[in-house]
């Protein structure tokens, strides 16, 4: 696992590397310490290698992606016809939704207008009542009248005196946060008055069946005032926090039925010049917005808004996005057709050429080859045909050669079966049976029985580095080398007529001469794995000495007990020594060696088959014959892989107590 994350960490670039340090360090700031310096250093740290590496990994996913040659022409269709039609559309939605906001908004903005002008006539007259027409137009407006006294209709009237300063005037007036329309003039020393709110049915009647309009108004915070919002909609206008009004949350029904499933909703602002109160003759914005829809504005006319600043209209700022979309687009399609017209390019020439270069190789002429532009999968595509052409001559040759090592293959694999045992030797107590499964042709894998003089009998397994040939060819050395060692012993044993070779015959000396013997002959990477052991038929006891094998398991009631290792590997270093020791072989004990190949193999995920599964199954088929217990481990380390492949020569000895 954690190779894998290192291998992984290694393909990763230094801006990869340097947001997956800053993002664990960004999220303990986040909440340790919100809203300090570091978290927002951290903050903007972290959004800029983000983009960085997003637009890394998206350049990359296009390149990988234009590099297959059906989707380099789907990228050229969607250049040449989808971009650009998508671009038109988006700009058609501009225009649209840019033209309907101005003409709501024009409508509102002068029917405002000319209802504030509307209430300069009566106040310039000094009316002293009002009249039901204004009454109907203005729902609760109030008459403050001062003439030497003071007139207000109706009388219940909260209306005040404005601040001094002001003089004849009318429009929209901020008072305590709310917005009214209003009237104010003095002739001959009276003064008068007029004051109708803004409310939400008001506004909602000024331009009837537009839709929802309302203006964010001014926060003031009371004591208990309530705290239902349909949503945090504020803005900071003129140093002041504005919001949504209540009245106008959540009244869906002034917005007209769409007409069809192309009548939009549209949404539209616009900032309005509102009068303040408090400071006569001063001015300050508040924003209108409008939530209509297309088929409401169809019938009227484009107008002019209020100036956002001097100059610069909200129709100039629509003109300015129509015109910025307009060249955003004609970009756009100038790229694309360049593109489309380079890749078309791309595309047709290489397999012109390769249409070219197919003719001369069917003519039979091996020696033309293709330009290569580039380096995408055409590229590699004329690069590969041109490596085609080259090896054709080759190819042949090739095979005859191939052939040739094949059956070379098949003698080796012969003579090296007839290497193994041909027979099990005689015991009256020991049951002797190995299966070896090469991973090649041949194997490296090494296991052998040699009688000795009654009662003694040798068995040996090992593994030599590597598979393949090489290692075969050192499997044969060593099968040699301890039949000749084992034949010196057995002549030496009857000139000297001690016992017999049993008794003068050393496991130890025996695996040190054979250490010796391959460190001379053979090259020094070629080393082996080998145990030896000699056992006597009367008694049950083995003597055995293991260079540097996987310990072979002694089974005994169901409890596994490994051998000791009693040297290092042979035919590495001159100066090895090894020893032997002894082990008693009671009835129906189980005596299992094996090579690595057996518990090394490794499933998809990198793990091994081991040593205990290779007990459990020996255990679990403990009565079954030596051979279908072989079969049995074998199979499963096989099915372990899930390859029908061996990764390793196979070799299994089991020797058995009656």
């Amino acid at each position: 696992m954690f190779a894998h994350l290192k291998a992984l960490l290694g393909r990763l670039g230094r801006v990869e590397k340097v947001f997956l340090v800053l993002l664990p360090f960004y999220v303990v700031a986040r909440f340790a310490s919100p809203g300090s310096t570091v978290e927002v250093l951290l903050a903007i740290a972290a959004y800029f290698t983000g983009a960085a590496v997003v637009y890394r990994l998206v350049r990359a996913g296009l390149k990988k992606t234009i590099w297959r040659l059906r989707n380099r022409l789907l990228v050229v269709y969607v250049f040449i016809a989808v971009v650009p039609i998508a671009l038109l559309v988006g700009l058609v939605g501009i225009g649209v939704w840019i033209l309907t906001g101005q003409i709501a908004m024009h409508m509102v903005t002068a029917e405002l207008e000319e209802r504030a002008h509307a209430l300069l006539g009566p106040a310039q007259s000094q009316i002293r009542a009002i009249t039901p027409y204004y009454r109907r137009r203005f729902p609760g407006l109030e008459l403050l009248a001062r003439d030497g006294g003071e007139w207000r209709d109706p009388k219940e009237a909260s209306i005040t005196a404005p601040p001094e300063g002001w003089r004849e005037a009318s429009g929209l007036i901020s008072k305590g946060g709310d917005l009214y329309v209003w009237a104010h003039s003095i002739r001959a020393g009276a003064e008068t008055t007029l004051m109708a709110p803004l409310t939400g049915d008001v506004l909602a009647e000024l331009v009837p069946n537009l839709g929802e309009v309302s203006f964010l108004r001014e926060e003031v915070a009371s004591p208990g005032a309530s705290r239902r919002r349909r949503g945090p909609v504020r803005v900071v206008v003129s140093g002041k926090e504005l919001s949504l009004p209540e009245l106008a949350r959540g009244q869906k029904d002034r917005l007209p039925p769409p007409a069809n499933q192309l009548d939009r909703e549209v949404m539209y602002i616009s900032p309005v010049p509102v009068a303040v109160w408090e400071s006569p003759g001063a001015m300050e914005k508040r924003v209108l917005i409008i939530r209509t829809r297309y088929s409401a504005v169809l019938r009227t006319i484009f107008g002019q808004t209020v100036e956002f600043t001097e100059g610069f209209t909200m129709a100039s700022l629509a003109s300015f996005v129509f015109v910025g979309a307009a060249a955003l687009f004609f970009v756009f399609e100038l790229v694309s057709l360049i593109i489309g017209i380079r890749l078309t390019r791309t595309i047709t020439g290489a397999v012109h050429n390769l249409y070219e270069g197919t003719q001369k190789v069917r003519e039979g002429d091996f020696s033309h080859r293709i330009e290569v532009h580039g380096n995408d999968q055409l590229a590699d595509l004329s690069d590969s045909f041109n490596r085609m052409t080259e090896n054709l001559e080759r190819l042949v040759e090739v095979a005859k050669e191939k052939e040739r090592l094949q059956s070379e293959l098949e003698i080796a694999r012969e003579v090296q079966n007839q290497l193994y045992p041909k027979s099990m030797p005689v015991s009256r107590t020991l049951e002797l049976t190995a299966v070896c499964r090469p991973a090649r042709m041949v194997s490296g894998d090494y296991y052998d029985f040699l009688s000795l003089e009654a009662p003694k009998l040798a068995l040996a397994i090992g593994d030599v580095a590597g598979k393949g040939i090489s290692a075969a060819l050192l499997m044969a050395t060593v099968q040699s080398t301890m039949r000749a060692q084992l034949r010196a012993g057995r002549e030496m044993a009857a000139t000297v007529g001690n016992g017999g070779p049993g008794s003068f015959f050393s496991t130890a000396a025996m695996v040190s001469r054979l250490n010796q013997q391959l460190y001379a002959y053979t090259p020094p990477e070629k080393f082996a794995t080998f145990f030896f052991a000699v056992y006597d038929d009367l008694t049950g006891l083995m003597t055995y000495t293991n260079a540097g094998h996987l310990p072979p398991i002694r089974l005994r009631n169901g409890t596994p007990q490994r051998l000791e290792v009693t040297g290092i590997i042979v035919g590495a270093f001159p100066f090895s020594t090894y020893e032997e020791s002894s082990i008693q072989l009671e009835g129906g004990d189980l005596l299992v060696c094996f090579t690595d190949g057996l518990t090394e193999p490794e499933n998809e995920y990198g793990e091994m088959f081991g040593e205990e599964r290779l007990i459990e199954l020996v255990l679990k088929n403990s009565n079954r014959e030596a051979e279908e217990i072989i079969a049995s481990v074998m199979d499963s380390a096989g099915e372990w892989t899930g390859s029908p492949e061996l990764q390793d020569d196979m070799t299994m000895l089991i020797a058995r107590r009656s």
